[in-house]
């Protein structure tokens, strides 16, 4: 083996040792964590239900990243005080939501569309769209299908 030949598959070895390193491990410059518990075949998901769909109106009362259920990433969760009560509401994960254009603060007044279930006893709305002002923000499809699931996935 010649020397140019051996310089060269040193310096590949020594290119893929590093991009190794950097996309592999914590810190790196990506590391793929999959759905962290909010694909689109999880329980979690499976609790959205599109015949208890409803909508609600009110105002922000706090803004909670907390995650839903155990061995899920965290989620962006409302409590919203409507004329009735204060409903949680629940976004979606945290790496999709602070992510996208919207930013909603305490004391926003917001229309939620989604699912009412039960989760851990209590009453929540699993949205599938958020509206503030003239702002849209759609989360899930007519069937429940979180968007940051990927739009174009065989279902």
């Amino acid at each position: 083996m010649n020397k140019i030949t051996a310089s060269i598959l040193l310096i590949t070895s020594l290119l893929l040792l590093i991009s190794e390193q950097s996309f592999g491990q914590p810190g790196g410059m990506m590391r793929w964590q999959g759905s962290q518990g909010w694909g689109q075949d999880t329980q979690y998901s499976r609790m959205y239900n599109p015949q208890t769909i409803e909508t609600i109106s009110g105002k922000i009362v706090s803004i909670e990243r907390t995650s839903p259920m155990p061995k899920m990433s965290q989620g962006v969760h409302l409590m919203v005080q409507t004329d009735k009560e204060i409903i949680p509401v629940h976004l979606g994960p945290e790496w999709y939501i602070t992510n996208q254009d919207m930013q909603l603060q305490v004391n926003d007044r917001v229309e939620i569309k989604g699912s009412k279930v039960n989760l851990n006893g209590k009453s929540t709305i699993i949205a599938a769209q958020v509206k503030q002002g003239d702002q849209i923000l759609t989360l899930r499809d007519n069937d429940g299908f979180p968007l940051w699931s990927g739009c174009c996935m065989q279902r």
